[in-house]
């Protein structure tokens, strides 16, 4: 098992990939709670999508762990349920039903573009200082997202955003446990993200500021209502609305994956010449989790940026992925002990997280202006429209923009010609 992940090559070692993979499952298991309560706001039956959310991280995470060897997971994602949900079930209109074959047939999509090698080529012909843009901006969003759950950071119908109640004492425990897991850190304390977070929990129980779970075991519901429903609404789905639907899911999903995929490998130290080895196999393992999601019934899931917590406590093989699979298998008996875990609790590690991969920003060449602009755009628009995408889309339209003033359009692929009108199109009649 050792060679078949490469323990030797990659300077790793079991103790070190099972920590970084409870790592990351303690920084998104609270998928498993959050899924299903926004999904049942569609009509979807909450126990179910429960279920479903367990076994495609389950299935997804094994994938791209075993075929890849990407020390990552895959689970559903947060921004394309809130789309599902509320943009197209809601406000649209569209049964949940159609909706989720609408998911099907977009990971249907992903899946032949992957086997066809062209998600594979786009990725690769993304310019160097872009990627290192992405994986910057991917560091700021995951920390923004972390203040926001712990409260340090909230809404203001002034400024948009201000400063929280510090006071307030689940705002408290996300501070104190930052502090933790940060003198941990400084102090070279190996898994201290791990740990800063099993302190905070104990803590937050000692305070009566999380509850103590009054049973271990739960029963698994049923996975029946949402099952198999997308082959018995396939017809519905050639409609103008669900076309564009699906064109959504398609380009939201698509970058999203990318970005997260470009960030995590730099972070792990696997890109090689801006190139990352077995990306290809990433990007299967990711569309055929989109297509088993929607049929046991799941919004679109997606490579987990919280994975970045894992890879920050050492993990750097497919083998920390199996660990997170493994963990989701057990969530499903112990769903009572995974409740507890709070957004609070693991805002300290995203926090963190985020400021360790905001470092590939020192990368990008701060010195020519045609870089700066779609580099710095790319990373700012991330955490203010808490989106992946459209951070990469305003760096894909700005960067040939950039270059086609300067005369220098040889130096630009076809492709991100082609990429810059898509997203124009998008922008101009989608968001």
């Amino acid at each position: 098992m050792k060679n078949f992940f490469q323990f030797t090559e990659r300077q790793t070692s079991y103790k070190q990939e099972a920590l970084a993979g409870i790592t990351t499952f303690l920084s998104i298991a609270y998928i498993l709670i959050v899924n299903p309560l926004i999904l049942s706001q569609s009509g979807m039956d909450q126990g179910a999508v429960f279920t479903a959310t367990a076994l495609t991280a389950i299935i997804g995470s094994l994938l791209i762990g075993l075929l890849a060897n990407f020390p990552i997971a895959i689970a559903p994602s947060m921004g394309l349920n809130s789309f599902f949900t509320f943009s197209v079930c809601i406000g649209m209109g569209i049964d949940w039903q159609v909706t989720l074959t609408g998911v099907f047939v977009a990971g249907i999509i992903f899946t032949l573009l992957s086997l066809m090698k062209i998600r594979e080529k786009i990725i690769n012909i993304i310019p160097l200082d872009l990627k290192y843009a992405i994986a910057s901006g991917i560091g700021f969003f995951i920390t923004f997202i972390g203040l926001k759950n712990g409260g340090i950071i909230v809404g203001n119908e002034d400024t948009f955003v201000s400063i929280g109640d510090l006071t307030s004492p689940m705002t408290l425990l996300a501070i104190i446990g930052l502090i933790i897991t940060i003198i941990m850190l400084v102090r070279g304390i190996n898994g201290g993200i791990f740990y800063g977070m099993c302190i905070t929990t104990i803590i937050g129980m000692i305070f009566g500021l999380i509850e103590i779970p009054s049973s271990i075991i739960g029963s698994i519901p049923s996975i029946e209502p949402t099952f198999g429903v997308v082959f018995t609404h396939l017809g519905e789905i050639f409609t103008p609305e669900i076309l564009t639907v699906i064109f959504t899911f398609l380009i939201v999903a698509f970058f999203d994956t990318a970005g997260a995929l470009i960030g995590l490998t730099s972070q792990a130290g696997m890109a090689k010449d801006g190139k990352i080895p077995n990306i290809g196999k990433g990007l299967l393992a990711d569309s055929l989790a989109g297509v088993i999601g929607a049929i046991l019934g799941t919004s679109t899931p997606a490579t987990s940026v919280e994975s970045s917590a894992g890879i920050a406590v050492g993990g750097k093989t497919g083998f920390t992925a199996v660990v997170i699979a493994a963990c989701f298998l057990v969530a499903l008996f112990f769903s009572p002990l995974v409740s507890v875990i709070s957004v609070e609790v693991t805002s300290a590690a995203l926090i963190i997280v985020g400021a360790l991969m905001a470092m590939e920003i020192r990368k990008i060449n701060w010195t020519k202006l045609e870089i700066v602009i779609p580099s710095f755009l790319t990373i700012i628009m991330m955490p203010l429209t808490s989106s992946v995408a459209i951070g990469i889309g305003l760096g894909f339209v700005l960067y040939p923009i950039c270059l086609v003033a300067q005369k220098r359009l040889k130096e630009i692929h076809p492709i991100m010609y082609l990429l810059c009108s898509l997203f124009i199109l998008y922008f101009a009649f989608i968001i």
